[in-house]
């Protein structure tokens, strides 16, 4: 893993490093990592033993230019099964977005057959990451699938930085990372992503082991500028989740992200 980090704290912010922009513009943070922020932030105040992080809902509702970022989290609910907790990113300029995440008691799993997600086929990549035309992602991508031919898009995923100084990435924060990659899977087309996400909803049935992450689009819908996709999370054992986002449309179409 390279020891340069998307962020690191100073007096209680997240000052970003000049990778950690997006692809829509060379001055504007990556929503990924703001998701990947208040992930972390939630984990690291809230996470206990028996208490799996079920559903992250990240809301992106304004972009944020290359300046420190501020997280606080709030505890919601504390009960004996559930516990709810949200979190606020800022900046100097005012807030920039939130999320929530919502935490269950795990127990023993039901007798009797249940509705499951079967795992994909495709085995762990053997070659190198894509190469971006315009943007060249701060992460390793494999496409497995052509962008915008139809059909379900499938990639993996590999984190190489870490979000903040030199501190390991956990699992959850890996997941809600490549969670923001349901917006360009789910709603690439021939003329490349024409929209931005606003929001992810990650839900998690288990934490992914290892590293690598596979992501595969299972729906789009889109009318008068407005869409909304769905993927299926993956790691090398199975499926692990799905996320589900919406997003609207956006004048500069990215072709290689």
């Amino acid at each position: 893993m390279a020891t340069t980090a998307f962020f690191t704290r100073k007096e209680g912010e997240f000052v970003p490093a000049p990778h950690a922009r997006g692809p829509w513009s060379p001055d504007m943070l990556h929503g990924r990592l703001l998701g990947g922020l208040a992930a972390s932030a939630l984990e690291e105040r809230y996470a206990e033993p028996g208490l799996h992080f079920a559903r992250i809902t990240v809301d992106l509702f304004r972009n944020s230019p290359m300046v420190p970022v501020t997280v606080e989290t709030t505890l919601v609910r504390d009960g004996r099964r559930i516990r709810v907790a949200d979190a606020v990113l800022s900046t100097g300029q005012g807030v920039i977005g939130r999320a929530s995440a919502v935490l269950l008691r795990q127990g023993e799993q039901p007798e009797g057959s249940l509705p499951h997600t079967p795992a994909w086929d495709e085995p762990p990549p053997a070659g190198d990451p894509a190469e971006g035309r315009d943007w060249k992602p701060p992460f390793d991508l494999w496409r497995l699938t052509e962008w915008g031919q139809g059909g379900r898009g499938r990639v993996w995923l590999r984190e190489t930085h870490p979000l903040v100084d030199d501190e390991p990435l956990t699992p959850l924060t890996r997941a809600a990372l490549a969670a923001d990659f349901a917006s360009p899977l789910s709603n690439i087309g021939s003329a490349g992503v024409s929209f931005i996400n606003a929001d992810y909803t990650l839900t998690l049935a288990r934490l992914p082991e290892g590293d690598l992450l596979g992501v595969e689009a299972t729906g789009h819908l889109s009318a008068g500028g407005v869409a909304t996709g769905q993927v299926t999370l993956h790691d090398t054992a199975g499926p692990v989740g799905f996320c589900v986002v919406t997003a609207v449309a956006n004048p500069v179409a990215l072709t290689s992200r």
